[in-house]
Parts: structure tokens; C-alpha cells; sequence
């Protein structure tokens, strides 16, 4: 069968993330998006994991779980968790976030009872440990070899494997004896498969794509994801493909096109600057403006720990699509600021309703079933989108990237903007 999986957001726990992110919402919008597996996130918070065990129930031993009070639903659940390790190597500060995936909450609570003697598990969603990411494997895996364990949003400039702030330049630097346990990389929505293919270094790794849902937005679930094609629909057997980076069971991920990540170039979001690779280089990556430290760029990251040239492509391994968020393909054609209006999902309802899912209008529905339900301009970008064929400006230092419609596909922009209001949540589905 078929699964996508986000198997890494974040619940209502954490910082800077909705209050709507509990369980049943989370289920609710991983339905409308297309996503029959995610991850619970922030297991490590004493109150959420309460929430989680209150909210779901073991799915027949398979290792995920389901809503307890809805049978009915169709999404499933991986217990699942983000952790920050701050250490020095070499007189440096490191900053890490890494990802744990674990088969039962009897491994859960005896995980978190480790980790509780390195930080105060109870102060965020994601919180800080005091120790090297070697020692946070060794914990991790000395509870269950069951679990699994891998750097996230590896090439963001903080707190990744791979930052240009306070990360290493290998996978071995950072978690040294034991990278025999690292099977997979986040690659996160600055940078995309075909990037971390120029490291020969990152061959044996699983490349895994995943949302990092920490927002006020639920609707950010999924915008990056997993495509598995499974015999069983089990904790481990995903873990096994995991492990084996099996093509024939991991299908692909589904990227965001990686300009349109936060950190894709260099820049300075307050002098409104931002700068390629080899424009950065120019400028020894000091702001022209203020004359401080740019934020490097993943783009440029890779370049510099790159062995392979920008056109290498492997074989024989899970490859990837680019899409962008439905929500903000339309805003874009509207010409609105932002995807939480009415008009945005009032268009975004029609879609859905007709064809089941975000995925569906995103990778399968034709140009002309589009069409028949939605202005030709949108259904046409859409298109676009999904092809590759329309630019995005590249994100810096916090701000996403900008899709680019050029001059003629805005779509009754000034009328529009008339009948465009803030949304609440509550409002979502009454459209």
C-alpha cells in the first residue's frame, strides 16, 4: 500500500506552534492534505506525551497508533520527537537538532527518563540537552535498537548537523563513534535530494524530507513528505526501508522546490538583501549595508563541502518531486500577502472537495479537471508548478521564497483584494 508520512512536526507544546496543533486537528488536516502517517512530535514533553497516550490507541501491534475515539479515521501515528544538543568540539560551540522515531510508549518513557538527567524536558516541545550528539545516540539506542535516530533540517545556518554557524563538516565529526546508528538525513526545506547528492560522503545515508510543522499554521503539515510503497503497513517495516534506503520501498519525497526555503541563499532579512552563492563569495559574505555577517546560505553551504559537480544525479535511489503548498500557490495568483484568507481557501475548499486531497490536486488532477472547478489561471499554475516550470525567488534568513507568476497570470488582483479578510481556524470549514 501506498504511505505518505510527516514524520516530523511539532504538537501544541512547543513554541511558536497552534494551539490547534493537538492530535484530532493534526489528524484532521493530515487527511485534507493527503498524509495517511505522521509523527506525533515532542514525545519528550511530559504533557503532551500525556495527551498522546489519552488520544490514541496501539494500531493491532503494528507499532503506529491511531485517534481512540475515532475509528473510522484513516490517519496513523508514529511516536515521534525533535531534541536540541548544545556541546563544545574543539573550543566551538555546537548547536544540533535531531530527530527520534521509537516503536511504543514502554520505550518512550524509559527514553525520556534518560534524557531527563540532561535538560529540563518539560520547557519546550524540542527541548535542550547538554550533551554531545554521540552521547544522545548512544541513550537512544541503548533503550531499543528499535529506535531510530537522524540529524534534522541538516543544512539550516543553526542548529543542524551541517550549519554554517555552529554545525561540522561531516556526519562522522558530529556524531563520531556512533554514526554506525545514522541512517538517514533530514534534508529540510532549504536544500532538496539533487543538492545532497554532490557528497559523496552522504551516499549510504536515507534521504528523508518531512515538514517540521512548527507553526501557527496547521496547514504547513506536509508540505514536505515521504512516499512509501509497502507490503506491511508497520512501524518496522518503515524503519527497515529506512535503514536499507530500499527504492523499491521508498518511493520518493515530496520537496518544496528548496528556494522557497528560509534560509536558501545568503542575506540579511533587515537590510532587505539577499545573495547567491557566488555573489556572497564577492562580498566575503559581509552585508554591503551594515557591514555585519550575512547568514550564509544553504546553497552556498553545499557548495562548500561539495565533491560533485551541481549536475550529479544517483541511481538506483528514492528520487524526489518539487511542489509548493496549495495554499500558497493561490494566494500567489491572487495576489494576496498571505494564505490565511478567506479567498485563498474558499478556492483551496473547491479543490479538495473535488479531488480528495492536497496531494491529489498537487501531483495527479489534469489541467482541465482543474479547470472545471477553479479560475484557468490558477489551474494552469498549478501546473506549472508541478512541472518546474515557474521561477521561485530564492528565501534568506528567515523569509520564505516568493513564487513568480511574471506579468500576466494575476488573477483579478484588485478585485480581490476587496474580499479578502483574516481567517480563523474556527472558520475554516464553514467556506
Amino acid at each position: 500500500m501506498r504511505v505518505i508520512a510527516d514524520l516530523h512536526i511539532h504538537g501544541r507544546y512547543s513554541r511558536a506552534t497552534s494551539s490547534q496543533m493537538n492530535l484530532p486537528e493534526i489528524a484532521l488536516y493530515s487527511k485534507i492534505k493527503g498524509l495517511n502517517l505522521v509523527g506525533t512530535g515532542d514525545f519528550t514533553q511530559p504533557a503532551w506525551l500525556k495527551e498522546i497516550k489519552q488520544t490514541l490507541t496501539n494500531d493491532d501491534d503494528t507499532g503506529l497508533f491511531r485517534l481512540t475515539d475515532n475509528s473510522n479515521s484513516q490517519t496513523r501515528f508514529m511516536l515521534t520527537a525533535e531534541v536540541c544538543t548544545i556541546f563544545d568540539y574543539k573550543n566551538n560551540t555546537k548547536k544540533v537538532h535531531h530527530v527520534i522515531l521509537a516503536p511504543n510508549f514502554d520505550v518512550v518513557e524509559q527514553l525520556n527518563e534518560q534524557l531527563a538527567r540532561f535538560g529540563n524536558l518539560s520547557s519546550d516541545g524540542r527541548p535542550i540537552l547538554n550533551m554531545t550528539a554521540s552521547h544522545l545516540v548512544e541513550e537512544v539506542m541503548s533503550v531499543s535498537n528499535l529506535n531510530m535516530i537522524f540529524p534534522a533540517h541538516a543544512w539550516t545556518p543553526w542548529f543542524s548537523v551541517f550549519g554554517a554557524f555552529s554545525g561540522f563538516e561531516s556526519i562522522a565529526d558530529c556524531y563520531q563513534d556512533m554514526t554506525k546508528h545514522i541512517y538517514a538525513i533530514e534534508t529540510g526545506l532549504s536544500s532538496d535530494p539533487a543538492m545532497n547528492w554532490r557528497l559523496s560522503s552522504l551516499d549510504r545515508f536515507t534521504l528523508l524530507s518531512n515538514s517540521d510543522c512548527h507553526s501557527f499554521w496547521p496547514w504547513r503539515i506536509g508540505r514536505e513528505a515521504n512516499v512509501f510503497e509497502l507490503t506491511q503497513f508497520t512501524y518496522n517495516q518503515i524503519i527497515d526501508t529506512i535503514r536499507t534506503n530500499d527504492s523499491s520501498r521508498l518511493k520518493f519525497t515530496i520537496e518544496t522546490d528548496p528556494a522557497y526555503g528560509k534560509y536558501h541563499w545568503a542575506g540579511h532579512r533587515n537590510c532587505k538583501v539577499s545573495y547567491s552563492p557566488a555573489e556572497a563569495i564577492k562580498f566575503a559574505n559581509i552585508c554591503p549595508v551594515c557591514r555585519k555577517r550575512l547568514t550564509k546560505g544553504v546553497e552556498q553551504r553545499v557548495e562548500e563541502l561539495a565533491d560533485r559537480p551541481s549536475d550529479f544525479k544517483r541511481e538506483n535511489v528514492p528520487m524526489f518531486m518539487h511542489l509548493l503548498p496549495l495554499s500558497e500557490i493561490i494566494s500567489t495568483v491572487f495576489g494576496v500577502n498571505s494564505p490565511s484568507t478567506q479567498v485563498v481557501w474558499s478556492e483551496y475548499n473547491k479543490l479538495v472537495s473535488k479531488f480528495g486531497n492536497e496531494y491529489n490536486v498537487l501531483i495527479d488532477a489534469s489541467q482541465d479537471a482543474l479547470a472545471s472547478v477553479v479560475d484557468v489561471v490558477l489551474a494552469e499554475t498549478i501546473v506549472k508548478v508541478r512541472e518546474g516550470i515557474l521561477k521561485v525567488n530564492p528565501g534568506y534568513d528567515g523569509i520564505y521564497g516568493q513564487l513568480v507568476l511574471g506579468n500576466t497570470n494575476l488573477l483579478n488582483a484588485n478585485s480581490t483584494k476587496k474580499r479578502v479578510q483574516q481567517l480563523n481556524m474556527a472558520d475554516f470549514f464553514r467556506l
